[in-house]
């Protein structure tokens, strides 16, 4: 038996870093613009205790606000802030413990014996007992319904508690990405999140306005560092331009993910951080219709595309450009090169279109969600860029929940401009999706290689082994132009002076517990 210490560099040495080939710059809150966060004498400025804050967010939350079961990127970085798992990531993104104080991992990688922390209490005031984790993993993992909530819990054949402060979790096969997963909340038992929000976080839940607002407020029992600030009012803002209007009139206090050109209409009343935004943003592709049934297809438009001109237009040239459904933070199975796999060749994507037999091109639609700023610039780029091999490109801007209904859910697109965060730090939670029978495969990508490699990887308890058949699956995304793979885009987050402590996730995540008002 080996203590968790020991075996992170097994586990999640893949993971790290978003400082290691992010081209935004490294992630702790650097500033780009505005005022300092430290003070004319070069020290932290003192903290305030309490005080509220509101956040601009740019989309409605999931319905449910399940965290076993979100749909939404938004969702979770929110719901961060309210629930945490057995473990949970730091900025470096290792995993540390949190509702459990320690675990081992059998020789086997089969077996993993969590010890719970004293004295975590749910929001309800209620100590976190075994019986409490033990219905929560169940859950995740399916094991009542057969049907796992959370995809990378399906290997758990079992939960038990063993005593009050012990539960052991085994597998159906060894499995070195388990931890990873067991960020999964921990709720109490027979708790239905879809109706009550309990966690175990530094906030608690308080309210949720539908397209309005959620607001969470410190939980004064936490088991670990306080929360500063006394209430958090994440404010819904679809509008790109209502966003900063509601910046500069004071409004909002915070904002993230923000545009160049957004950040650029700030004053000096603003400081802006830049980080990573930990996405996957690409124009993916529906590989069950005509044309892009057809790799050519797939394959010219990739040809059409150049990356640098839509980071320049987007983000003054910050991002890192990527060629696969993996983002620099993953360090291990990261391949730089696959981001040069198609340079911009019109000629080359011309001859492709013509082998297809559209040899005068074709038009199709680009459904983007309205909300999402970058998401829209991207595809107007794209737009000029596809006329240059005779492919007329029509953008169609959509709400985002018509988005999650039609083309998440419906499958009924021909492409769209989005971007696909990791729910965990695990390479699997990009990559899976992309299995010909994955559940979330929304574009239906079908390889009988990539599915046989991703099984591979995902049945052996040898890193090493396991790594290099995650980056064949990257290879094979890039070979068979699933997608037209652009950018991990750079995260621009916005917060009035008088605010200080924000720091960046090498997943989607946007941490309110640090965040802090200043004398």
């Amino acid at each position: 038996m080996k203590k968790v210490i020991r075996i992170l560099a097994l586990v999640l040495v893949l993971t790290m870093l978003t400082a290691v080939l992010c081209a935004c710059k490294d992630s702790k809150s650097e500033e780009v613009t505005g005022t300092t966060t430290q003070d004319e004498g070069g020290s932290t400025p003192e903290a305030v205790d309490g005080g509220s804050i509101v956040v601009g967010i740019a989309q409605e939350l999931d319905d449910s606000l399940d965290p076993h079961n979100t749909t939404a990127a938004g969702t979770r970085e929110v719901l961060f802030n309210v629930y945490e798992g057995l473990l949970k990531p730091d900025t470096d993104g290792n995993l540390v413990p949190a509702v459990a104080s320690s675990y081992t991992v059998s020789d086997q990688s089969d077996v993993y014996t969590f010890t719970l922390r004293d004295g975590v209490r749910f929001h309800n005031g209620a100590l976190v007992t075994a019986g409490d984790v033990v219905y929560s993993i169940s859950r995740a993992a399916g094991l009542e319904t057969g049907e796992p909530l959370i995809s990378g819990l399906a290997v758990v054949s079992s939960v038990e508690a063993t005593d009050d402060k012990t539960i052991v979790i085994t597998t159906s096969e060894p499995n070195a990405e388990l931890p990873a997963y067991l960020t999964a909340a921990i709720i109490p038992e027979g708790n239905d999140p879809t109706k009550e929000t309990i966690g175990t976080g530094p906030f608690k839940y308080v309210s949720r306005s539908a397209q309005e607002n959620i607001i969470i407020e410190r939980f004064d029992d936490y088991w670990g560092d306080k929360a500063s600030l006394q209430q958090v009012t994440f404010k819904i803002i679809e509008n790109a331009d209502t966003l900063v209007l509601s910046l500069k009139s004071g409004a909002i206090d915070m904002a993230a993910h923000l545009t160049a050109a957004q950040a650029k209409e700030l004053s000096d009343g603003f400081t802006v951080l830049e980080g990573t935004m930990n996405l996957v943003q690409a124009l993916y592709l529906n590989n069950a219709i005509e044309p892009f049934n057809d790799v050519r297809v797939r394959q010219a438009l990739c040809y059409a595309v150049d990356k640098q001109t839509i980071m320049d237009f987007m983000a003054d040239g910050r991002g890192t450009k990527i060629g696969s459904s993996i983002y620099p933070a993953f360090g291990r199975y990261f391949l730089p090169e696959l981001a040069d796999y198609y340079t911009q060749d019109i000629e080359k994507a011309k001859s492709l279109l013509a082998e297809a037999g559209y040899p005068n091109g074709f038009s199709m639609t680009i459904t983007v969600p309205s909300n999402y700023t970058p998401h829209v610039d991207t595809a107007q780029v794209l737009v000029e860029q596809l006329a240059a091999i005779g492919v007329t490109a029509t953008i169609d801007t959509v709400e985002w929940s018509t988005w999650l209904s039609d083309v998440y859910s419906g499958r009924n697109f021909e492409s769209t401009v989005i971007g696909f965060d990791a729910s965990s730090l695990t390479a699997s939670a990009l990559l899976a999706r992309w299995r010909s029978d994955a559940h979330n495969n929304m574009i239906g990508f079908a390889d009988d290689e990539y599915d046989a490699e991703l099984d591979a990887a995902l049945s052996t308890a040898d890193l090493d082994e396991q790594t290099a058949h995650f980056q064949r699956c990257e290879t094979i995304l890039a070979e068979q132009a699933a997608n037209v793979y652009i950018q991990d885009m750079c995260d621009l987050v916005v917060m009035r002076n008088g605010l200080a402590g924000y720091e960046f996730y090498p997943l989607y995540a946007m941490d309110l517990s640090k965040v802090y008002l200043t004398k």
